[in-house]
């Protein structure tokens, strides 16, 4: 009896003990979950913070499945284990979704939107399928030469791609009639050229084209039209790699030859045949020297830009700020100074004197009318590349780019080049928002490697030896109250081999050319001038500063006015 009355007694103390234990096993278990619970997302964020390594570990299988309702017949070994399944299968979802975004990082890297492809540098990233083979272009270069040497007849240039891209739309409308075509009024100039090439070619089967070639990253490369800016349109002409690799064909490089029209599902014209390189056979080419290897030499040639009595601008500067094959120089200008108006006389000047000097006007960041104007006042022989103020940054790059690229290319063949550059301050403007910054920050928020490619431009610019020169004339702005126009122009100071300084103050009095005397001037004179004609222009010069910049201007306008030339104004002016 004793001891039945001590088991009972003992009853309910085992069963409290029991519950108390069940109660710290279930604390237990929902403690462990809330732990594991918690580290799980902070693994996942640490996966995708870090980077993924380039072979992802496979997650290692799970033996057993935990039950849905989350019991097992080992509590505390089941709340354990079932957080860590959950790990593992969180850091294997993490890694699924780290090589996706990986893949399509690729696949982003590789294609370029459609809409993307008339910025900047334009065809990147074209679709394989819309562009023609190197088996099946050279297959029908061969055809064509059998077809030329059966005949004995070639083919027909009366009317070739470049001269239509020289017409206006009101010009084109008459061709397009011609040809058949309908409802094409709306149509932009450079698809209205392409539908009439289309149908032009379906009659005749090919064509004579010609453009300023533009190597992609991929090899192949396009020729692009100076009358579009050098703007990736519809009318460009493929050139496939195996060509560029077989005549060397470098960036900037005129080509000319047999165009055939876009078959079914291709884009562009194809050229098949190679008949002109810079109006040189293409098999002299291969022995081209590269432009960095020439040797650059003080301008020692001069250009003369005087032409009329009345052009009393170009006259003035040929007395104070000589200009010579190979010159690099900067017209340093406030706004309103009349420097666009300047730059037209000089292109004019050089235009008449010197019919074998190849001249090009760049044009960045310009107002749609000043372009205009400069087309209209520039003769046709003239080349005007523009690049308006509403397009983007990247795209004033690769205009300057072409052109500087197309310039070295006629140096290499022994041509005299002349680059009117306006403005060289838009350009520096233009390379800083399109580069990657650096993080170096110089003063009015301009990149300290933004200045490095604009220098390479304006350095472009020399005399060679043994034939050819680039001659580069550029503007710099200076009083527009921002910063960073100054901080440009402080750097291509130094730069520049003459310098020809516009004033504010004679634009106010309404006297032209605003030429500062003093402040202007060549370094190394001396090689372009005759020695006579160079100590009467340091006299005249004596005379001119001890006169204000007002009365000095309008003093030599007045001298300059009552003789017919420079060499009479100089001989018979009394310089007592």
């Amino acid at each position: 009896m004793a001891k039945t009355k001590e088991a009972v007694e003992e009853a309910p103390k085992t069963a409290r003990k029991r519950k108390t234990e069940g109660d710290e096993a279930k604390t237990t278990k929902k403690v462990t979950k809330k732990r594991t619970t918690k580290k799980a997302p902070a693994k996942a964020e640490a996966a995708e913070a870090s980077p993924a390594p380039k072979a992802e570990p496979k997650p290692k299988p799970v033996a057993e499945q935990p039950a849905a309702s989350g019991g097992s017949e080992d509590g505390s070994q089941d709340s354990t284990q079932r957080p860590q399944n959950d790990n593992n299968q969180r850091s294997g979802d993490n890694n699924q979704n780290n090589k996706r975004r990986r893949k399509k990082k690729r696949r982003g890297a590789n294609m370029t939107p459609q809409t993307n492809q008339r910025q900047g540098g334009g065809n990147s990233g074209i679709p394989s399928h819309i562009l023609p083979s190197d088996e099946e272009l050279e297959r029908e270069a061969r055809e064509l030469e059998k077809a030329i040497e059966s005949k004995g007849t070639e083919i027909d240039d009366s009317i070739t791609i470049g001269v239509l891209q020289k017409m206006t739309v009101e010009e084109l409308a008459p061709v397009a009639d011609k040809e058949g075509l309908e409802e094409f009024h709306n149509l932009p100039k450079q698809d209205l050229i392409f539908k009439i090439l289309k149908a032009r070619a379906a009659k005749q089967g090919l064509m004579i084209g010609e453009g300023t070639i533009e190597i992609m990253q991929d090899g192949f490369g396009f020729l692009r039209s100076p009358e579009q800016s050098y703007l990736p349109g519809p009318d460009d002409i493929y050139v496939s790699p195996s060509q560029v690799r077989r005549f060397g064909l470098r960036r900037g490089m005129v080509v000319s030859g047999a165009v055939r029209p876009p078959k079914e599902n291709e884009r562009y014209f194809a050229l098949l045949r190679v008949d002109r390189i810079n109006g040189h056979d293409p098999k002299d080419v291969k022995d081209l020297p590269n432009f960095e290897d020439l040797i650059p030499l003080h301008p020692e040639e001069r250009y003369i830009l005087e032409t009329t009595p009345e052009r009393i601008e170009t006259r003035v500067v040929d007395l104070v700020a000589p200009l010579g094959k190979g010159q690099r120089a900067l017209i340093v200008a406030p706004p309103r100074t009349g420097k666009t108006v300047l730059l037209q006389q000089m292109a004019a000047g050089i235009t008449k004197n010197y019919p074998d000097t190849k001249i090009i006007v760049l044009l960045v960041d310009e107002r749609p009318e000043e372009v205009t104007d400069f087309k209209r006042h520039s003769a046709d022989t003239v080349e005007v590349v523009a690049s308006t103020f509403d397009e983007q940054s990247s795209r004033h790059v690769q205009v300057a780019e072409v052109v500087i690229e197309k310039a070295k290319r006629m140096v290499e063949f022994g041509d005299d080049v002349v680059i009117f550059l306006d403005s060289i301050t838009r350009l520096a403007r233009a390379y800083n928002a399109d580069i990657p910054h650096s993080g170096k920050i110089m003063t009015g928020g301009l990149d300290a490697n933004a200045l490095q490619r604009p220098k390479k431009f304006f350095g472009a610019a020399r005399a060679i030896e043994n034939g050819g020169s680039l001659t580069i004339i550029g503007t710099a702005l200076v009083d527009t109250g921002s910063r960073m126009d100054e901080v440009i122009f402080e750097e291509f100071k130094g730069t520049g081999n003459s310098e020809l300084h516009l004033d504010r103050r004679l634009v106010e009095k309404r006297v032209y050319p605003a030429i500062d005397v003093s402040a202007s001037g060549t370094r190394r004179e001396e090689l372009l001038m005759d020695p006579k004609e160079l100590e009467l222009a340091y006299k005249l010069r004596k005379i001119l500063a001890d006169m204000n910049v007002v009365e000095s201007m309008e003093f030599f306008k007045a001298r300059l006015s009552k003789s017919k030339s420079n060499a009479e104004f100089l001989m018979t002016m009394s310089l007592g």
